[in-house]
């Protein structure tokens, strides 16, 4: 989610301060809520949050063809199977 869009602002460090990285749904008290999500099901989430949303199904990859270069995976060594 663009911090923008985050009603907090952001999630938050462990020092209680708004993370300028992540959003308070995936991010809380330095660390994130669902630490083992790879972007492969975190693309998923997202296209289905955006179906609800109402969005155009065409546009769903489109929008989360980038996650995977987002921060949080950019250092990530594993191979998604999806």
């Amino acid at each position: 989610m663009p911090l923008k869009k985050d009603e907090k602002g952001g999630g938050t460090e462990k020092d209680g301060s708004t993370s300028s990285l992540y959003c308070s749904l995936c991010y809380e008290n330095g660390e994130f809520k669902q630490p083992d999500m790879t972007a492969a099901q975190m693309q998923e989430l997202v296209k289905g949050k955006m179906i609800e949303m109402k969005a155009p199904r065409i546009f769903t990859g489109f929008f989360t063809m980038g996650i995977p270069r987002l921060e949080r995976w950019k250092n990530v060594n594993y191979t998604d199977a999806t």
